[in-house]
């Protein structure tokens, strides 16, 4: 037991030793990760306010049985810090909470960034497409283990009301979900 947790540590500390190394690309989207969520966190422009409104089970991927006794109605909220740079990227943190497919609570909190497009002169509408990146935890999962997420992340735009949404996979008869949110920003 003991030579396997000395290759363990051994291993990790040899795997880990090159991303503190200067001028790699894990070191440089690391430093670019962490400066996004740091100054999100110390120069927000806008507090989020999060309206969950559907979380929609890919019928292909159910038997009929499962998604006639799934919630698809995920009420609940949250809020959340923003900021837009100066390429019209969007940068959040936030927390929501809201009844998940079996009408139990899942809170959720995590970093969000968006790639933004902005179809017209006037920039008022915008098209997003990125990444979210966060914990949750589920009651029919370990009884709220947290559980580390990674998630597409995908919106349309008027001014400060966004539809932001996401797609969850997964396997047949698990996952597979459309979950999608108002985000209105104040």
């Amino acid at each position: 037991m003991k030579i396997l947790t000395t290759t363990a540590v051994a291993a990790a500390l040899l795997t880990a030793a090159p991303l503190h190394a200067e001028n790699t690309p894990i070191s440089s989207w690391w430093n670019g990760f962490t400066d996004d969520v740091a100054q999100t966190w110390n120069a927000p422009q806008h507090t989020d306010f999060y309206l969950p409104f559907i979380s929609w089970h890919a019928r292909f991927m159910y038997d009929k049985e499962k998604t006639d006794h799934y919630n698809e109605n995920p009420w609940g909220g949250g809020l959340g810090i923003s900021r837009y740079s100066d390429s019209g990227n969007w940068s959040a943190l936030y927390a929501m909470a809201f009844k998940d497919s079996h009408n139990e609570w899942q809170p959720v909190v995590g970093y969000g960034w968006e790639k933004g497009w902005y179809p017209g002169s006037n920039q008022d509408f915008r098209l997003g497409a990125g990444l979210t990146a966060g914990i949750t935890a589920r009651e029919d999962f370990g009884n709220y283990i947290p559980l580390p997420i990674i998630l597409p992340l995908f919106s349309a735009g008027y001014k400060a009301l966004n539809v932001q949404f996401t797609y969850i996979p997964g396997t047949y008869n698990n996952g597979n979900v459309l979950f999608a949110w108002f985000r209105y920003a104040f």
